[in-house]
């Protein structure tokens, strides 16, 4: 069930492995957590922190992608897909890289907005893309209901790759295939939604910094009680150091080789990873896009997270 005055599905988005389109036949249960995140923005985390949370144990029996799949990404079929969703008996949670408007709305799910400050999550994808394995994302295409090919490595120099990437456009019309995986673009879509009561924003640098209490504050919104004896285990089980030491059990998708290694797919978990990377053009060119596209709350929260009002 939807409200009148909530969010509306008014576009179509695609990458090289995703389709926002396969959402269409998805049928919610009331309690569904869904993780919204521009990529590279603490989706794998924040998956990681909500089985914790569901289950209780610091080990997970199967992949994290068993427990919680990313619907919009074609490894599989999409009805497969959704066969595999329908059989979950657990409470589910379902990652997705697909920006609100581009999302069906149901005011009985919850949902979890992950974000970032842009220039981390730019720099963490520029080792991501060298590990993927192109064989294996080329073989997502026949999933497709679109046509892609894996693009030519940028002969564009850092600076000039962020600069575009920082002046893309929110619409996938125009944007290409950049559209969704801009961050300021993703949270934007989010942000006018902000007052309701089953929308949540976390910031990847809270998290960084006190990440018990950010996972207690999950808990609360998920209405889930974990006992304190419980609590040591499992954040320490969230911690980035114990994510890479198992990656071949929590990183995306581990279990189909889409990496070239597992435990490269978490990288360095830094927050300020851009300082000293980026030049002082780029800063000016990051801080202008926010003046121009973002309103001061915004540009604030996606810099420095905090609490959203």
């Amino acid at each position: 069930m939807t409200q009148n005055n909530s969010p509306q599905l008014t576009q179509t988005y695609t990458s090289l492995m995703m389709e926002s389109v396969r959402w269409k036949n998805f049928e919610p249960r009331p309690d569904d957590i869904i993780i919204c995140t521009a990529p590279k923005c603490g989706t794998t985390w924040m998956q990681m922190i909500c089985a914790l949370l569901i289950f209780q144990e610091p080990e997970l029996k199967k992949p994290l992608s068993e427990y919680s799949p990313w619907l919009d990404m074609l490894v599989l079929p999409v009805d497969e897909a959704l066969d595999k969703l329908t059989a979950q008996t657990h409470r589910r949670f379902i990652k997705t890289h697909t920006p609100l408007d581009g999302l069906p709305y149901f005011d009985d799910v919850t949902y979890l907005v992950v974000g970032r400050d842009p220039r981390d999550a730019f720099m963490s994808m520029q080792p991501h893309k060298k590990n993927m394995n192109p064989e294996k994302v080329m073989a997502m295409m026949d999933n497709a209901l679109h046509d892609a090919e894996i693009p030519a490595p940028s002969e564009d120099s850092l600076s000039t790759q962020f600069q575009k990437w920082m002046a893309v456009s929110a619409d996938p019309a125009e944007g290409g295939l950049t559209s969704a995986t801009s961050v300021l673009n993703y949270i934007s879509s989010f942000w006018q939604y902000r007052h309701m009561p089953n929308i949540h924003f976390i910031h990847y640098s809270d998290l960084k910094a006190d990440l018990g209490s950010q996972m207690e504050r999950v808990a609360n919104i998920l209405d889930i009680q974990v006992s304190k004896e419980k609590w040591p285990a499992l954040i320490n089980a969230a911690t980035f150091e114990s994510m890479k030491s198992n990656a071949d059990n929590v990183a995306p998708d581990a279990e189909k080789n889409l990496w070239h290694n597992n435990s490269g797919f978490f990288n360095s978990g830094k927050s300020g990873q851009w300082q000293g990377l980026l030049n002082d053009e780029d800063i000016a060119v990051f801080h202008q896009q926010l003046k121009e596209r973002a309103s001061p709350e915004l540009a604030y929260w996606l810099e420095h997270g905090g609490k959203v009002s």
